[in-house]
Formats: structure tokens, sequence, C-alpha cells
């Protein structure tokens, strides 16, 4: 049985696991994101590979990077939320690991993953979407993962949805994922928090009595105790990701659309808004096809599941 490592690399952890040909993980290890130090980041991958397969014979590692990468599969030419700069990632994890490394987009990977194995089986037209720090995003198209001319297709957290809007680490204003990401969704509750605290105190609570102490994590326990400030802050970035959904099913007309990431954990309380909005905004609604709204089936583990398996092709 052919054996793969998958590490998947985003702005605040770094997931990887010892995957089979069917997908199933059979070790998993974690670590956190030094996401400013290059260096660092590259020996915290390492020590993770390293942990992986002491106890496993494995032949390549799959490697979904949050950042742009290139043709090749080897070079991150940009990452918007980590300090990768036209970084030879490939070639030096290779040579300090000893094994063929293979380097994907994370969205790529995680769409990969959910295509093969989870709640895209059947779909040879979808789009992933993962709601976690930022957005990511990747497309299969007539069974193939579409990469575009460059490598770096799919890119659809960047889409710029309100011109001279909110800064992105990108470097643009307006990105998508300034309003329909994990970090939009703190940001949104905090605002509330401090502006009507009375909507506010399971989450204030929660928050150690501040709305500066306020995760991510505060606000999907809270909005599940019905919290009005926390349920209006996943209704605000359900709204985003739903306009934004419909945009990509005007342009791609896939049959479904995989929601994954850390923050669709929450179920219902990001679907529910994102459907509701979605439906509204759909181009010719009531006279064509509704591509279907699915929750991931692997959500964190997607990435990891899909780069593992993008390195045996």
């Amino acid at each position: 049985m052919s054996l793969t490592i998958g590490v998947d690399i985003g702005g605040t952890k770094i997931a990887g696991g010892v995957v089979d040909e069917k997908g199933h993980i059979l070790k998993e290890a974690r670590r956190d994101t030094p996401a400013t130090d290059v260096a660092a980041t590259e020996r915290a991958i390492v020590d993770l590979v390293d942990e992986l397969r002491a106890d496993h014979d494995v032949a390549t590692i799959g490697v979904g990077a949050a950042g742009w990468v290139n043709e090749t599969r080897s070079v991150v030419y940009f990452a918007p939320n980590l300090a990768w700069r036209d970084e030879q990632l490939g070639e030096e994890l290779a040579e300090a690991c000893g094994l063929p490394v293979v380097i994907e987009n994370d969205g790529n990977a995680a769409a990969w993953g959910e295509h093969r194995f989870g709640a895209g089986r059947g779909s040879q037209d979808l789009v992933c979407v993962t709601v976690g720090t930022g957005i990511g995003s990747g497309l299969v198209l007539g069974g193939a993962l579409y990469r575009g001319g460059f490598g770096i297709a799919a890119e659809c957290g960047h889409m710029q949805v309100v011109p001279g809007g909110i800064p992105c680490p990108c470097g643009n204003l307006g990105c998508w994922e300034q309003y329909a990401s994990g970090r939009a969704l703190v940001r949104n509750a905090r605002t509330i928090a401090s502006a009507r605290p009375g909507d506010a105190q399971t989450l204030l609570e929660l928050g150690d009595g501040t709305p500066e102490g306020i995760t991510g994590l505060h606000v999907t326990q809270a909005a599940q105790d019905d919290d009005p400030a926390a349920l209006a802050a996943f209704a605000e970035i359900g709204r985003w990701l739903g306009q934004g959904m419909a945009d990509l099913v005007a342009v791609l007309d896939p049959t479904c659309i995989v929601i994954g990431g850390g923050v669709s954990e929450a179920g219902e309380l990001l679907l529910e808004p994102a459907r509701a909005a979605y439906e509204v905004a759909i181009t010719g609604r009531g006279h064509r096809p509704f591509a279907e709204l699915r929750l991931a089936e692997h959500t964190n583990d997607a990435g990891l599941i899909g780069a593992a398996d993008l390195a045996r092709l």
C-alpha cells in the first residue's frame, strides 16, 4: 500500500498526516505556524514530517501551502498571510526531508480532497471554498483540478468585492476574504459587542469581559447559545459568503459548492445565512438548476488529504 504525507500550511497552524490511497489518515501531527519567519516555518514542516515518517514508510510528500504556487508545483510566489515571497519551497523541503515534494495551493488541495474522498464525490465540476483565517478556494472542472496558465487560478478570496474597502494582506483593498472569513467573523463580533454590549452578554463573558478578548471559537460558542451579537456576526459573513458564491456560479456553473475550513464547523450557523444570500443573488434564479451547497466532510483535514493524493499524480 502506497503511503504519502500530506501537509496543510495555514496562517496559524501546520497540520500533517500519513495518508493511504483511499484517503484515510493513519497518523496526524500539528505545529503552530511561525508565519513571519520563513526559516522557522520550514523547520516546523521538517520537524512535523520527521515525526510522521518515524513509524511509517512513505514515498512522497504533498504540501498544501496558503499561497500562490507556480505551474511546476515547486515555488510559492506569494502568500498573503505568510512570509513567503518567491520561495523555492519544493526544492528546499525535498533536500531537507530526502523525499520528493509536491507543492500545491491549499485551496486546490482541499478541493481535490473533497472531490476524491469527501462531499464532492460524484461531481465533475465543483467549487470548494474554505473559510478559515482567510478564504481559500479550488476548482475541479471536468474531473480535473484547474490550476490556470501560471498555476495560480482560483484565488477567489482575493476578488475585489468592495472597491476601496478593508485593506487585505495581499496588498489590495476590499477583497472577499475581508468580509466572509474567520477574521471577519471576529472583527464583526468585536464591533457589535463594543457598540451593543447588551446584545453580547454571553460573547463578552467568554471573552473575559472585553471585545478584544473575543475569539472565533467564542463567537461560535455564543451563537450556539443564541447570543444576539454572535448570531449577527455569523449573519454578516454568511451574507457576504452567499453573494460571493452566487458570483462564482455565474462564471463557472458548477454542480456543487463545498464549504470547508475551520469556520464551517459552525454548520448551519454559517450555512443558513449563506444559503439565503446565495439563493437571492444567483443569476436567473427560478429558471436554472442550483448548484448544491454542501458542508465539507473532512473540514480541516481536506487540505492534507488532497495534498497527499496529489503527490501521487
